[in-house]
C-alpha cells in the first residue's frame, strides 16, 4: 500500500508532526506540502495535517479536503495552540471531522502546536477577553509540538497503519 502524508503549515510546527509520522510508516511513501498535491489516486493512506486557524480547519485544509478527498482513505493529523485537555479543542476537532465527512476517516491525531508571534500579538489586540486570553497564552506554546508530542504522532501513524491493514 502507497501512503501518502501531505500538509499545510504556516509556521513548520505541522511540518513537523509530518515529518514524525513519515518516519514511522512502512513500505512505499512519500511526503508532500498541499500544494505539490494533485490528487490522491494511488495511494492508499493519506496523512492530511494542518493548523486550527479560527476555531476550526485551516482554509486550505478545508479545500484540500473538499477538492481531493472525497471518497478516499484519510488520517487527519491537527495542530492547535491550545493544551490538548482545553475544553474547546473538541469542537474545534468536530469541524475537522466534518471537512472531512466526504472522505473514510481512519483516525484523528491533535496536538498543541506554537502559536506564532504575529498572530498572539493579533490576539492580544481584540476587544474579546478570551481571544487576548490566547495571545497571553503564546508563551505556553513556545517549543510546541515537543519530542514527546512527536513521538505520539508516531505512535498515531503506526496504529493507524496496522487498523488499515487489518
Amino acid at each position: 500500500m502507497k501512503t501518502l502524508v501531505t500538509y499545510f503549515s504556516q509556521t513548520g510546527q505541522t511540518r513537523k508532526v509530518a515529518d514524525a509520522i513519515f518516519e514511522q510508516l512502512p513500505g512505499d511513501k512519500e511526503i508532500k506540502p498541499f500544494d505539490q498535491v494533485e490528487n490522491l489516486d494511488g495511494y492508499g493512506l493519506t496523512f492530511i495535517g494542518f493548523p486550527i486557524i479560527a476555531f476550526g480547519p485551516a482554509p486550505p485544509a478545508k479545500d484540500f479536503l473538499a477538492a481531493k478527498a472525497n471518497g478516499k482513505q484519510v488520517a487527519l493529523f491537527i495542530t492547535h495552540a491550545a493544551p490538548e485537555s482545553d475544553e474547546r479543542v473538541g469542537e474545534w476537532l468536530d469541524r475537522c471531522r466534518e471537512a472531512a465527512s466526504q472522505s473514510e476517516l481512519i483516525g484523528l491525531f491533535d496536538c498543541m502546536g506554537e502559536l506564532s508571534e504575529q498572530i498572539a500579538d493579533y490576539l492580544l489586540k481584540s476587544d474579546d477577553p478570551m481571544m487576548r486570553s490566547y495571545g497571553e497564552r503564546r508563551q505556553d506554546t513556545v517549543g510546541q509540538p515537543d519530542s514527546t508530542r512527536l513521538k505520539q504522532a508516531g505512535e498515531f501513524a503506526k496504529e493507524t497503519i496496522d487498523k488499515v491493514k487489518g
